[in-house]
């Protein structure tokens, strides 16, 4: 499964413009994000603990995203960009708005989402990663195959839990999505749309 199938829209070209000029900016958010996914599928697991594939799964992806942290850690240390605080962005927020809150929609949903967040972010480390110079530019290079494998695996898990509508709810998801990824932002993130003149 591609990144093409999944997104709705690409991420505009002012976005990435922005991004590499900004590439300090988003390394901070990028170490945030590596923290929320790694939380995000911990809280599946505990949401969800009769399902033990899915835990597993999870498990493993969990301690992924922690060594991603890590190493954009690593990166900030070694590029001189100081760890800052951040308000939540719209992104997150905007998704959930569109969720289900109640069994058996609610993860089903989650699962996708995750599979959503994971191929926006795939998409845009391939975008950087020839835009940025090294040693940025290769290890986001490296970390887009980790995130398309991500992705696979958020829609592999939804797709076993709702083979009847995982598709329809994807595209639907999908929609909001792209809403938020192509759509003028107050503040520049790693999921945001193009900052606002």
């Amino acid at each position: 499964m591609s990144v093409e199938s999944i997104l709705l829209v690409a991420t505009p070209a002012a976005w990435v413009d922005a991004a590499v000029e900004g590439w300090r900016e988003l390394l901070v958010d990028h170490a945030n994000c590596e923290k929320k996914a790694a939380s995000t599928a911990l809280a599946l697991i505990f949401a969800y603990p009769e399902d033990t594939q899915l835990g597993l799964s999870l498990s493993r992806l969990a301690r992924e995203e922690l060594r991603h942290f890590e190493q954009v850690q690593g990166a900030m240390t070694e590029l001189g960009v100081p760890f800052t605080r951040q308000k939540p962005g719209r992104y997150a927020a905007g998704l959930r708005s569109v969720m289900r809150t109640s069994e058996p929609g609610r993860k089903l949903d989650l699962l996708l989402t995750g599979a959503l967040i994971e191929a926006r972010s795939c998409e845009r480390f391939r975008l950087l990663a020839v835009r940025l110079q090294p040693p940025l530019g290769r290890f986001y290079a490296r970390l887009a195959e980790s995130e398309a494998r991500h992705f696979e695996l958020y829609v592999g898990l939804a797709r076993e839990r709702g083979a009847q509508e995982w598709e329809a709810r994807l595209r639907a998801l999908a929609g909001k999505e792209a809403e938020l990824a192509t759509s003028q932002d107050g503040e520049l993130r790693f999921h945001s749309g193009p900052p606002a003149p």
